[in-house]
């Protein structure tokens, strides 16, 4: 099938476990998909992937993730000397804090490459640098993010199987079809027409601080992930003695939570604007890519949109091939392009500022639709 082929880079050493889980194979006048599925798109898009693989773009160039992590270890070892050299007055505390949640937000565009097993050829390295990167430096679990995100690509937007929409309908209602019902149902768990406005103050700053911060460390303990956990000990330890060197313990606290909030917010509006704005609903079993492009949209490209969105900006493409390394989407993207434009389906491309605003537009507009289904009698 096309996920399996779309997740796994060592195809061979896959199918020895699957080899066991077998029980027979697909009788000859059966059909080999079913009805929901497009055929001609799903055989298009199997020559497009044959493709890509002849053209070599699913090879990662290494010289590119290693200046990835040397500019973020730079970074990183730059916020902690901007205290180091001149003190823990507000301009210097202020501009470290800057530097150290850009090496963490980068960081957390590289670990996402090294789960998706996009930055080395064996499968392996990949999940040793992963916990370096996720564990070490950001301080939180490689295989805690490798479950939730798995999740995430097999069925993008598709309610109780995408855990990225966990927040509907307890803090937000997501999607047009889900806000009519919730509101026909009468339920409301919080003020959805005004969820366009508290979405400021409660997704963007606290998502890091709070539910992932404790989410992790619950999964990775109840999983009995303890490779995992050794590993995010050593960056509290790391953090804790080298700006416990510089800063008060308030100063500290407030210092670790704050940085949190600052990465937090630029990963959620980074992370949703390819997302929230697009149709969110049930599971309705369409092939590979119909699921991906209903649920994903592009971001115009340029040096900065590249860097500031981890290449997240071809949201399309990291859908349909999550395993090619990111510095190759540009290149793929006019494939993907004309194969959307052959099947008349819509290639979302919009500017970086008017994706962000179509964040707070779509939950407008949901918000609405729930506040007229609700007071409908």
């Amino acid at each position: 099938q096309d996920a399996f082929v779309a997740f796994h880079v060592d195809k061979v050493l896959v199918s020895r476990y699957l080899k066991s889980l077998q029980i027979g194979e697909l009788a000859p006048d059966q059909p080999s998909i079913e009805p929901t599925k497009n055929k001609m798109l799903v055989k298009d898009f199997r020559e497009l992937r044959a493709t890509v693989e002849k053209m070599g773009l699913l090879k990662p160039n290494k010289l590119f993730f290693f200046i990835l992590l040397v500019h973020i270890l730079l970074l990183d070892t730059a916020a902690w000397l901007i205290l180091y050299c001149f003190g823990t007055s507000l301009v210097p505390f202020i501009a470290s804090l800057v530097v150290l949640t850009i090496s963490q937000v980068q960081a957390s565009w590289l670990q996402h490459d090294l789960g998706h097993l996009s930055v080395f050829r064996k499968t392996k390295w990949n999940h040793l640098l992963h916990k370096f990167v996720m564990c070490h430096l950001i301080g939180a679990s490689a295989k805690w993010w490798t479950l939730l995100h798995s999740q995430h690509h097999a069925k993008p937007n598709c309610f109780r199987k995408d855990p990225d929409i966990d927040m509907h309908p307890f803090l937000f209602t997501l999607g047009k079809k889900f806000s009519v019902e919730l509101g026909i149902k009468k339920k409301k768990y919080m003020p959805y027409n005004h969820q366009h406005k508290y979405f400021f103050i409660t997704l963007p700053p606290l998502l890091f601080p709070t539910y992932f911060h404790c989410h992790t460390f619950y999964i990775a303990y109840t999983k009995r992930y303890w490779v995992d956990l050794a590993w995010m000990l050593t960056f509290y330890i790391r953090f804790f003695l080298t700006y416990g060197s510089l800063l008060e313990i308030k100063s500290l606290l407030a210092y670790y939570f704050i940085f949190r909030m600052l990465e937090s917010s630029w990963f959620v509006w980074v992370s949703q604007m390819n997302h929230i704005p697009m149709d969110i609903y049930y599971d309705k079993n369409l092939d590979w890519v119909s699921t991906q492009l209903q649920a994903t949209c592009n971001v115009e490209q340029s040096l900065f949109n590249d860097w500031f969105t981890g290449h997240l900006n071809f949201q399309i493409e990291h859908h349909l091939f999550p395993t090619m390394p990111r510095h190759n989407y540009w290149k793929v993207a006019p494939l993907v392009k004309s194969l959307c434009a052959k099947h008349g389906i819509e290639y979302q491309c919009k500017p970086l500022l008017t994706a962000f605003a179509d964040i707070v537009h779509s939950l407008k507009n949901s918000g609405e639709l729930w506040l007229d289904a609700y007071l409908h009698k």
